[in-house]
């Protein structure tokens, strides 16, 4: 077997290690599995740039189950429980289902979605603590998932197909993360407008003793009136000193 060969399989087992340890590998670990190779200096560190491109964290690898809430290991138990009952493939089948998944076919692409689903699990405790369910996470990648299996015609060899799914899973989760970022930053930035209508609306309430319209309300603060009746419909029509009647 060719230094190269040798080469783009110690990366890959390279890979399959740091998943298996929460996408991080130090390292000493990188230094031993290139060893026989005898890289230099400058080829382990591109292969430094390509795994950390890959989204793997390169350093001492950590426990990430401790940053998971107890909901959150009560459900990734149960899901764990469910997978146990799949069939488990030897790695002579995991190479024939991808090279026939390749082909297009259906079936083997189903066998290939039941073999990576733990692997969506282990990407999935990468990604918790930022504001998203754990389930939620795992729904995504489950979805990339399904999705990538079919799309592993585009590769030249099955050897290719786990760092190819575990992209996919990986930016699933990362889009699904930032995703409801912006609809959290667009429901605080709602909630803000609201919050400051209701407070002018009720300031100048005293004043008048008695409800404001929302064309007063525009006429004394500078709010256009569009503005007030949107923070009044985001609210729920609550806001208790503005009366819709004009």
């Amino acid at each position: 077997m060719n230094q190269e060969i040798w080469f783009a399989k110690t990366l890959e087992q390279v890979k399959k290690q740091a998943r298996e340890q929460g996408g991080c590998i130090s390292e000493a670990q990188v230094r031993e599995a290139f060893e026989k190779l005898e890289l230099s200096g400058e080829q382990l560190r591109l292969v430094y740039d390509y795994l950390e491109k890959q989204k793997i964290g390169i350093g001492e690898p950590v426990d990430t189950d401790e940053y998971l809430t107890e909901s959150e290991r009560g459900y990734l138990q149960e899901y764990l429980d469910e997978l146990a009952a799949l069939p488990v493939y030897s790695p002579g089948q995991i190479e024939g289902y991808t090279i026939a998944a390749m082909a297009g076919e259906a079936d083997a692409q189903a066998r290939l979605v039941e073999v990576y689903l733990k692997d969506v699990a282990d990407i999935a405790k990468l990604y918790t603590g930022q504001g998203v369910l754990l389930e939620d996470l795992i729904g995504e990648g489950n979805l990339a998932l399904t999705f990538g299996t079919g799309m592993l015609g585009s590769l030249e060899r099955p050897e290719e197909a786990q760092g190819m799914l575990a992209k996919m899973i990986m930016d699933a989760m990362e889009e699904y993360i930032q995703e409801n970022a912006s609809h959290k930053k667009a429901d605080r930035k709602a909630a803000d407008q609201v919050n400051k209508v209701a407070d002018k609306a009720r300031e100048l309430a005293e004043e008048l003793h008695r409800k404001v319209t929302p064309k007063e309300l525009a006429e004394e603060t500078g709010f256009s009136e569009k503005s007030i009746r949107d923070a009044m419909r985001m609210s729920g029509f609550k806001i208790e000193d503005i009366t819709a009647a004009e």
